[in-house]
């Protein structure tokens, strides 16, 4: 059987397959359809300082190859994760990463400074690309200088291997992530959603209260397929690929494209066993095609 264990710079894991943030909760429900210890790892709904409601409904729509989300950050605060979610997942067994988003870089420091110390915490991601809050949000991943200056002060305030989740929405993502890296990021994780909308021809109104949101599901994978091969080639740390991964041949892409992981969002909605599902197909092509360990396939088609 082919070694799926993976080290993305200190950050051990079992498997490369992970929960991705924001379509994965704090994994209760999931867990009523398998043990959620089998995901190689889960990033968990997005954080903030305090308690936030969201943003108002309607905030999902179908598309035709995805899903278009508002959400807005809902969640119960860092504070409600360290006391009531993280124990839990912890009782697991799950491989816990937190998510972390801001509206000021006040918000990013602080946060960190809550989770550091946080007992069985393997990583924090720190979200600079998320299009739908109308405060800070995307800004912080846009500009190469607040992208730096955000990696920056939460790199102060933790010792954990630290995340930066790049935004699509940019003119050359590779600009961003050689600014983080600059600043402490350990790892990349890549695609946030692309920036999208539509419209209801019969009310003649967007289908979004926000009107806008961010674009996820199969239509993004190719856009997110070549971000992590140009950023693959551009910087020097582990890259999660994100985008679209609903099989293992999916996963593959991403991974001889260069990424040391991946992580798979709207495919667990489809199908609530789409992670281990994936997990059991990556093995079984590993070994068919006869590769000792999941590391052996990283960035093929990058030589």
């Amino acid at each position: 059987m082919a070694d799926l264990h993976v080290n993305l710079a200190g950050l051990q894991l079992s498997n490369p397959v992970l929960a991705a943030s924001g379509c994965f909760g704090f994994g209760r429900e999931y867990n009523e359809f398998y043990p959620i210890r089998q995901a190689g790892g889960i990033m968990v709904k997005g954080l903030t300082l305090e308690p936030c409601a969201g943003n108002p409904t309607p905030r999902i729509a179908e598309t035709p190859a995805g899903m278009l989300n508002s959400i807005g950050l809902q969640n119960p605060g860092v504070d409600a994760f360290l006391s009531n979610e993280l124990p839990w997942l912890l009782s697991q067994e799950a491989a816990v990463i937190a998510n972390i988003n801001g509206h000021a870089l006040e918000d990013f420091e602080e946060i960190a400074r809550r989770l550091q110390g946080a007992p069985g915490l393997k990583a924090i991601e720190v979200n600079i690309s998320c299009p739908n809050v109308s405060h800070g949000g995307m800004f912080f991943g846009t500009d190469p200088a607040m992208a730096s200056e955000v990696t920056r002060r939460v790199r102060k305030h933790t010792s954990l291997p630290l995340i930066i989740k790049l935004s699509p929405n940019v003119t050359d993502i590779t600009e961003i992530a050689r600014a983080v890296v600059s600043e402490g990021a350990d790892i990349l994780s890549l695609i946030n959603t692309l920036l999208g909308m539509a419209i209801d021809v019969k009310t003649r109104k967007p289908l979004l209260a926000r009107k806008v949101g961010g674009l996820s599901g199969p239509a993004v994978k190719p856009v997110a397929l070549r971000m992590v091969w140009q950023t693959a080639q551009a910087v020097d740390v582990p890259i999660i690929g994100m985008g679209g991964i609903s099989s293992a041949q999916d996963a593959l892409e991403f991974l001889m494209a260069g990424a040391s992981a991946v992580a798979v969002g709207c495919a667990s909605f489809v199908d609530p066993l789409a992670i281990p599902r994936i997990i059991g197909d990556l093995n079984a092509w590993l070994d068919r095609e006869g590769f000792a360990g999941v590391r052996d396939v990283v960035g093929l088609a990058l030589r």
